[in-house]
């Protein structure tokens, strides 16, 4: 695994001082063409089948925000990372290293590291879910997700990366060089394709079938697998999943238009109605309440407290906060007249 991580190591470095030649519209065709050729293997060798009907719909809604967000941000400044990048490149804390392939290197591997963070916080708190839900809720995962951001979070990521640069001491190089290998990176883990060695790869790097698990509509599951480039930080701070999702996207229905997504993201989730809880729910609820019943050796007379404690517990878990307090208001007084039956 060692060897593995230093030959990657190499090769990245490697990768980086061939890259520190390359001018904007160079990377924009290389990105332009990596698209096209995941767009067609795609096409050609898709991992999960979806209708054509439904993958036209995600292509060109993801492909109209995308266009939507470029211009939003040109509207601010046509180059915002790398205008930051020419004012305060050499001053920050890479300006102590010598080595220009150490220092790109280092450069790449601290804004992943960033972005698994922000990645991380976005899942964690309601007031960041409710503009990266956006991105979730691609019924039909593909290489055009990369771009299905709402605007919001892409000025916040956009916020956080300018002040990486300031800190660092970023040059406009070695910004536009990670602007476009994250790019290329993020486009690969969300197609829709599988390959021989690909397990091995996931060692390393976020491939897709790690991602996939990321976008399931199960909050267990799309709560893990948060890196953008490297698998080693969600190693590292427990949040790798190897498993394949039974179904992408978000719960309940959501918008699928650019304006309605736009709209979408300024509305907390929509909490699943209390008459939608199936019966595997109730057992769950039925198992938590049993066991603080134990705990308190059956003592009498707080059964209808356990139940609606193990309730919250329980939706919490499965679909967020935003559900809770909506289904304790439409079903706590009817769950007073349920009985309780601990067997």
């Amino acid at each position: 695994m060692s060897s593995e991580i230093m030959s990657f190591t190499t090769l990245v470095k490697s990768c980086l001082t061939w890259l520190s030649n390359m001018s904007g519209e160079l990377a924009t065709f290389i990105l332009l063409i990596a698209f096209v050729v995941l767009s067609v293997l795609e096409l050609n060798y898709p991992k999960c089948r979806s209708s054509l009907k439904q993958a036209r719909q995600s292509y060109q809604t993801n492909i109209s925000l995308f266009v939507f967000n470029s211009i939003v941000i040109s509207l601010l400044s046509a180059t915002p990372l790398l205008m930051v990048a020419e004012h305060y490149s050499d001053r920050g804390l890479l300006s102590y290293i010598a080595n220009p392939a150490w220092k790109a290197l280092l450069s790449f591997v601290l804004l992943d590291l960033m972005l698994y963070c922000w990645h991380k916080a976005s899942h964690s708190f309601d007031c960041l879910w409710m503009f990266h839900k956006v991105h979730h809720n691609d019924p039909c995962l593909n290489v055009s997700t990369a771009f299905r951001i709402h605007i919001v979070e892409l000025l916040i990521i956009t916020a956080l990366k300018s002040a990486y640069i300031i800190i660092l001491g970023v040059s406009q190089t070695m910004a536009l060089i990670n602007e476009a290998l994250l790019t290329l990176f993020i486009m690969f883990h969300h197609s829709n394709i599988s390959f021989r060695g690909e397990k091995q790869w996931g060692q390393l790097i976020i491939v897709p079938y790690l991602h996939r698990a990321h976008h399931s509509t199960e909050r267990y599951e799309h709560d893990t697998n948060y890196g953008a480039v490297f698998s080693l930080w969600d190693r590292c701070f427990g949040t790798l999943a190897e498993r394949e999702p039974a179904k992408i996207g978000i719960k309940n229905s959501s918008p699928q238009t650019v304006f309605g997504l736009i709209k979408f993201g300024f509305s907390p989730e929509n909490p699943v109605p209390a008459d939608q809880l199936d019966l595997s729910l109730t057992s769950m609820i039925a198992e938590a309440a049993y066991y603080k019943a134990e705990k308190r050796a059956f003592t009498p007379g707080n059964e209808l407290r356990d139940w609606l404690e193990a309730k919250r517990e329980i939706i919490r878990m499965v679909y967020g906060d935003q559900a809770v307090s909506k289904q304790s208001r439409e079903s706590d007084c009817a769950s007073m007249q349920e009985p309780f039956t601990f067997c």
